[in-house]
């Protein structure tokens, strides 16, 4: 029997840094809300310009590690079409990013969000409301996910997004490890708000 599963890819440029911090800590987050419900999720991450096998970046692993994530096993990706077709949620570091996958699947364009932008949606959205509208007891968690992916795109507009490069992660490549402490420190406040948008109680 297949099991249905709500798939979330995570995107940034070389796939060592940004991305897999967000991954790693997204399987995290998701283990701690949804216990063995979190098995309904997979999430990986890819790079535009991945470097194809390569740990993730010293620092970065370090910084994983701080938060209680496991940064153990990972290597890099470059993105491919299919990933992204295969994806219910495609979450980037940036617009530029984002801009990047559209491109590369342009169907995707109603699931693919920064990081940041999904999360200053999330905030706005009922979850109460949504579990409402899905009419079946007990809530199955991919058919949330998939809900709440709608509602986070019917809240996108141009009223809703603030100015350039707000909704953005920086890239800490080649910054001191501080740097990489404060990144992942905004990349797990991101992901803990999209945990709580996706995944229901």
């Amino acid at each position: 029997m297949t099991i249905s599963r709500f798939r979330v890819l995570h995107v940034c440029t070389g796939n060592i840094g940004r991305s897999p911090m967000a991954e790693r800590l997204m399987q995290l987050r998701l283990r701690q809300r949804l216990g063995s419900e979190a098995a309904a999720f997979r999430v990986e991450s890819a790079g535009t310009w991945g470097h194809r096998g390569a740990p993730m970046e010293p620092f970065a692993a370090q910084a994983v590690r701080e938060l209680g994530g496991d940064p153990e096993g990972f290597g890099a990706h470059e993105l491919d079409p299919v990933q992204v077709e295969l994806a219910d949620l495609v979450l980037t570091a940036t617009g530029e990013h984002r801009a990047a996958v559209v491109t590369l699947v342009p169907s995707a364009v109603r699931r693919v969000f920064t990081l940041k932008e999904f999360a200053r949606l999330g905030a706005s959205i009922d979850p109460g409301a949504l579990r409402a509208r899905l009419l079946t007891l007990p809530v199955d968690p991919v058919d949330y996910a998939a809900a709440a992916v709608h509602a986070a795109l019917l809240l996108r507009g141009p009223g809703q997004r603030p100015s350039p490069g707000l909704d953005d992660v920086t890239d800490p490549l080649g910054a001191p490890y501080r740097v990489y402490q404060a990144r992942a420190r905004e990349i797990d406040a991101a992901v803990g708000q999209t945990v709580r948008v996706l995944a229901t109680r």
